[in-house]
């Protein structure tokens, strides 16, 4: 059993190594000329998000090179509508990127499938998490600046706490 003292030193070194993990990686990806690949892989697994249901159910990203997005579109009509909304759809997906990356759209007709619904897969049932385990967690998260990035590192520490609980 640890004392609380050596539990916060331990809180602080922790959240030290996972700052300094997420930092390093973001480097090591972008010094290997990823990180051109990455935005254009969080706007294809976020693309409803950010143009919403009408226009994902008709257009969907194909491609990013340099700064031009390219969109395959399901029907002239709707490449005519699009067209029209270029400035509003570079606005949204930029804004979804949190830069300006992209600074224009090219569209072609093709065939828009839409992504295939998966039955959710077991998942045992969810384990509470104390106060104080919560307050854990958002200490070792609390420093990273990238709001994805911290999100997704809270899920896997929680997830891990969850497994934990479940073992004991």
């Amino acid at each position: 059993m640890l004392s609380k003292g050596l539990l916060v030193c331990y809180d602080v070194a922790m959240a030290r190594k996972i700052a300094r993990l997420s930092s390093s990686l973001d480097g090591l990806l972008r010094s290997y000329g990823f990180g051109s690949k990455l935005s254009e892989y969080r706007l294809f697994g976020k693309w409803n998000n950010a143009v919403g249901e009408a226009i994902a159910r008709h257009a969907r990203p194909l491609a990013v090179r340099g700064t031009k997005l390219a969109l395959v579109v399901d029907s002239p009509a709707w490449m005519q509508q699009l067209s029209l909304m270029k400035p509003q759809i570079i606005e949204k997906v930029n804004q979804m990127l949190g830069k300006d990356v992209i600074k224009d759209i090219t569209l072609k007709l093709g065939e828009v499938e839409m992504p295939q619904k998966k039955e959710p897969a077991y998942r045992p049932a969810a384990v509470q998490l104390d106060d104080e385990t919560q307050q854990q967690i958002d200490g070792y998260v609390k420093d990273l600046a990238d709001a994805e990035t911290r999100e997704a590192l809270r899920r896997l520490i929680e997830k891990n706490f969850q497994q934990k609980k479940r073992m004991e």
